[in-house]
């Protein structure tokens, strides 16, 4: 279980995904570029006709192939492949900071160490006596991988009722404020409006005013909409509207 406690206050945990279910996901992930592959199968059986240099040229085609594979759909999918998607997984900062292009770019460059000798041997190895299952490219990284959890809507209204939420006037900027925002961060503001009475009068400032701002710049609404809003109103009003929107589904 990775617990990860901001300097506010707030405690949250998500569970780590185990060797196994990794590279179940990596099999998956092989398994999806392999059929790929096939489309290529002439081209490659065209280089291999050349020799050792024709060869040597197909296996650098491929590992550039799937390790580019895998940066590109971790830094387009927030840390997501093909595999890790079908079975929940998700890479992230080992803080829970915001994971960085460059931690993408260093644990997927370092595979190749990770797959030494054969079938991620050392990557596995290191792992299984990792604290945090975190192959040798995660720790260089600064990353883990958990586990998705699923939750079903909570409870909005006892935190949000009676309370006007301005944003109901632009339906078009919730529209996209909801695909913006991802379940985590909804999770945490809310989270974060629950524990309200529970954090003290400066941390609770600094902690809404963080949400404030990293909402703000998802989305812009009009002056009109956020007039005389406090950072504490701001974020009610995103959470009202992202968890509106979930319990009508």
């Amino acid at each position: 279980m990775l617990t990860i406690a901001t300097p506010e206050g707030v405690t949250f945990s998500l569970p780590l995904a185990g060797p196994f279910t990794r590279s179940l996901a990596y099999f998956i992930d092989m398994a999806a570029l392999m059929a790929f592959f096939k489309i290529f199968h002439t081209v490659f059986q065209m280089l291999q006709l050349m020799g050792d240099v024709g060869i040597g040229l197909t296996i650098l085609i491929q590992f550039a192939f799937i390790n580019g594979a895998c940066l590109l759909s971790e830094l387009l999918w927030q840390g997501k492949t093909p595999g890790k998607k079908v079975l929940g997984l998700r890479v992230m900062d080992e803080h829970g900071l915001k994971l960085r292009p460059e931690q993408v770019v260093i644990r997927n460059l370092l595979r190749f160490v990770d797959a030494l000798p054969v079938f991620y041997a050392l990557g596995g190895t290191v792992a299984l006596f990792s604290s945090r299952s975190q192959r040798l490219g995660d720790l260089a990284a600064g990353t883990v991988v958990v586990r998705t959890v699923k939750s079903s809507p909570p409870d909005v209204e006892s935190v949000l009722a009676g309370k006007y939420n301005s944003f109901r006037d632009h339906p078009h900027l919730e529209a996209r404020l909801r695909q913006k925002i991802s379940a985590e961060e909804a999770q945490l503001a809310l989270h974060a409006l629950v524990r309200r009475d529970e954090l003290e009068a400066e941390a609770r400032v600094r902690l809404y005013e963080e949400f404030a701002n990293l909402f703000r710049e998802k989305v812009k609404f009009p002056v009109e909409a956020v007039f005389g809003l406090s950072d504490e109103q701001y974020v009610r009003n995103v959470v009202e509207t992202v968890f509106r929107k979930r319990s009508s589904v």
